[in-house]
């Protein structure tokens, strides 16, 4: 049988932490972030956990 292969875009966007939680970045902090406050690009720094509903999704696409 073929192994199953991983997507290569979800591997670039999602990562799985130590507990098996996929872990996701933060939406607009990519560009123009001169004109953004400060305030907003501190708040979406972090890492975050992906919501249950995409986990089961996202678990799949990378092979896990």
């Amino acid at each position: 049988m073929p192994k199953m292969k991983t997507h290569s875009g979800a591997k670039k966007r999602f990562r799985l932490s130590g507990s098996g939680k996929i872990m996701r970045r933060r939406a607009n902090r990519a560009h123009y972030n001169e004109h953004k406050p400060s305030t907003l690009t501190r708040r979406l720094a972090p890492e975050v956990v992906m919501s249950a509903a995409d986990t089961k999704k996202i678990k799949k696409l990378l092979g896990k």
